[in-house]
């Protein structure tokens, strides 16, 4: 097999606009596989733009950005018995080698191969791309913003050939992130209360999911009124804007609920929104669930506020096993069971991939999906 020239999206330095480069993707090695991320493949997260213009890993760069895509296997290297040229895929960052002790066990998503966003020296070494003479790190092992890509065979979900790429591509993240964050990690209970801080798209996924697990009343809370009648589409029975208040949210969601919601959910990723969603539950049984990513700061809380019942916790990919994740999403999406396109608010070429970012930094999109086409 040869090396692929290629375009790809490539982020030189900190905080700076991505450059559209030719680049190089070598063959893939024992247990990976080589994806064309084609047609219309790949989604511009949160993530992405965290660890581009907020995270002060400097470490990072140079890097290809992109970890929500779907694509067709291009070629397979020695020892790949799963997939073979051709299968329709959703690379994966949260890998499942099912064979390590967490894969086999049923109370955890987690992978002892993944690496939740730790980068080192030993992660450029592993990447398969590179450009003008340097390696180019594959960020969270996957980096969909170029037109070819290689992952690890466990880090790969086959998906059913009928799903539009350009859709299901955010089941690859988002939609699994706040979806399952409902359904596996907080375990909504039918006519309970929640709360979900946070209307991006793994916010409004969580909406979904509150409301795909029965819940009577799911209050959105966001301080962008615009996303509101997409929360409500979604499933919110109620919207707030904590601008729109004097006191505290999370006073004035005990005083909506009478005492503090069943469930909570934080799908922003700061530090202080945490606290708020955890008071915002009821003393005793109220579960609040951290969905959103961030490493800058650590959070806090009086320790009455669990002494009293309330239970804190967090998710990675909403709960869901990578592999087998995927591909039950995936069908449901299929049967009609569950929402992706209303999260499609721009599609975009890769060409145009600042233009997504400024988007998602001003909070003027929910997903923006890039067009990436090779020859």
């Amino acid at each position: 097999m040869a090396v692929i020239r290629c375009k790809a999206a490539v982020a030189w330095e900190f905080n700076q606009p991505l450059v559209i480069e030719e680049v190089e993707v070598a063959p893939p090695q024992e247990k990976e596989i080589r994806i064309k991320v084609r047609i219309v493949a790949t989604g511009v997260c949160q993530s992405d733009l965290y660890f581009l213009s907020k995270c002060s890993n400097q470490t990072a760069f140079p890097v290809v950005f992109g970890h929500e895509a779907a694509g067709v296997v291009e070629s397979i290297g020695p020892g790949v018995t799963e997939f073979q040229p051709g299968d329709t895929v959703i690379p994966l960052f949260m890998p499942q080698c099912r064979e390590c002790r967490l894969c086999k066990s049923p109370k955890t998503n987690l992978c002892v191969n993944g690496s939740a966003g730790k980068i080192d020296e030993r992660s450029f070494e592993r990447s398969r791309i590179s450009c003008r003479g340097r390696k180019l790190l594959q960020f969270l092992g996957t980096s969909s913003f170029s037109e070819f890509t290689v992952v690890k065979e466990m880090s790969v979900a086959k998906i059913d050939p009928a799903a539009p790429l350009d859709r299901v591509c955010l089941i690859g993240c988002a939609i699994c992130t706040g979806y399952g964050a409902a359904v596996n990690t907080a375990k909504v209970e039918a006519g309970s209360s929640c709360a979900v801080f946070g209307l991006g798209a793994v916010g409004l996924a969580a909406v979904m999911g509150c409301k795909a697990a029965g819940a009577s009343r799911i209050i959105a809370i966001d301080i962008n009124p615009d996303k509101f009648e997409k929360a409500k589409v979604l499933g919110a029975t109620d919207v707030v804007n904590p601008n729109d208040h004097s006191r505290p949210i999370q006073q004035l969601l005990q005083e909506m609920t009478g005492g503090g919601v069943d469930f909570s959910f934080e799908c922003i990723g700061n530090v202080e929104v945490m606290r708020s969603a955890l008071e915002s539950c009821a003393p005793g049984w109220g579960v609040s669930v951290i969905a959103g990513w961030t490493d800058m700061e650590n959070f806090s809380a009086p320790p009455i506020h669990l002494m009293t019942g309330r239970k804190w916790t967090g998710t990675l990919f909403g709960g869901f096993k990578g592999k087998d994740g995927v591909a039950q999403m995936v069908k449901a999406y299929l049967d009609r069971k569950l929402m992706v396109d209303e999260f499609i608010t721009h599609n975009l070429r890769l060409e145009q991939i600042n233009e997504a970012v400024e988007l998602m930094k001003n909070s003027r999109c929910i997903r923006a999906v890039l067009s990436v086409s090779p020859q």
